[in-house]
């Protein structure tokens, strides 16, 4: 039986910025967009990491203003979906059409799992704006089966060109994986995809159970450059697929070359799974929230395990980042 093709979407230039404390240049975005291009990469999502909109006291602020970046990455894109991520409340409409604007192409719209319908707007704008438009399910961990589903299919009603599955707590096993993408498979007509975070070091394998049980479209980055421990790796992604069959149509060492290139001279610490991210994992708390636990720590002298575990007991998820260091406080009085 042939295998579906599938769709990589890189989000080394979103995700990946958290990794780099949001501090992309224009000739690094040129060389890493011009060659995920070049790699054959359909989606190139670039973006503060907590999307359009996040430079801020809270979320971190970017060296270069994210509108400047995507112009940049537009210079040399020539193939792919040059791709925003938004989260309502933080982007705005405007700032949408303000990427749109600087070359964007597609935007994924990313909601708390239990919260999809507070993207209908946003993905209605997007689609007048004659954009690919993605309904994007965060924290996926935190929410039953069967409240999944109902969220996904709202945002199929709203117009979703495809629905995507976050792990984003990096916490989710291979099983948990299977349960959800089937489900959700089963309910909407419209595509499903993945989207890992390597907490428990599971995002390759979670990415090949997803596609084993339906999903279409899977997230990835180059060195797993992301959030935590990272997301799956994108060339190790390609390499895995071509492996099980699946194609993928990208350039396998091209995108090995490009990740020791372009990648490996900006990493401000190892991609690997230290302490801080394996309690992510094991605590399901958002993965975006470590360097901002790690500062809190350091600021109480505190070990950022207890923070994450206090984080994840009282189930904060993201766009609480400010609550980091209230928890922070009240452990460092206890």
């Amino acid at each position: 039986m042939e295998q579906p093709k599938i769709t990589l979407v890189d989000t080394t230039m979103r995700d990946g910025s958290h990794a780099v404390r949001h501090s992309f240049t224009e000739e690094q975005v040129k060389k890493i967009a011009g060659g995920l291009d070049a790699c054959g990469v359909p989606m190139i999502e670039l973006s503060h990491g907590d999307g359009l909109g996040g430079s801020s006291y809270t979320y971190g602020f970017s060296k270069v203003d994210e509108f400047k970046l995507l112009r940049a990455a537009s210079d040399v894109i020539k193939n792919a979906k040059l791709t925003v991520l938004l989260l309502p409340g933080i982007g705005t409409i405007e700032d949408l059409k303000r990427a749109q604007q600087c070359g964007a192409k597609a935007v994924r719209v990313a909601t708390h799992v239990t919260e999809g319908d507070v993207s209908a707007q946003h993905i209605g704008a997007a689609k007048e704006l004659g954009m690919f438009a993605v309904g994007f399910l965060m924290m996926t961990h935190m929410a039953p089966v069967e409240q999944i589903v109902e969220e996904a299919k709202k945002m199929e009603s709203y117009g979703a060109d495809y629905v995507n599955l976050a792990d984003s707590a990096g916490y989710l096993m291979p099983n948990d994986v299977k349960a959800r993408i089937e489900a959700v498979r089963a309910a909407v007509k419209i595509p499903v995809g993945f989207h890992a975070h390597n907490n428990l070091g599971l995002a390759i394998a979670n990415s090949l159970m997803a596609v084993q049980s339906g999903a279409t479209y899977l997230d990835g980055t180059l060195r797993g450059l992301g959030a935590g421990a990272g997301n799956a790796q994108i060339e190790v992604l390609a390499g895995v697929l071509a492996r099980n069959g699946y194609d993928t149509s990208t350039d396998f060492y091209g995108l090995m070359d490009l990740a020791q290139d372009a990648v490996d001279p900006i990493l401000l610490r190892p991609q690997t799974i230290d302490n801080g991210s394996l309690m992510l994992g094991y605590a399901g708390v958002y993965s975006s929230f470590l360097l901002h636990v790690y500062d809190a720590a350091k600021k109480y002298n505190l070990d950022a395990r207890d923070i994450l575990v206090e984080l994840g007991r009282r189930k904060m998820v993201g766009g609480q980042e400010d609550m980091i260091i209230d928890v922070a406080y009240q452990l460092s009085k206890s």
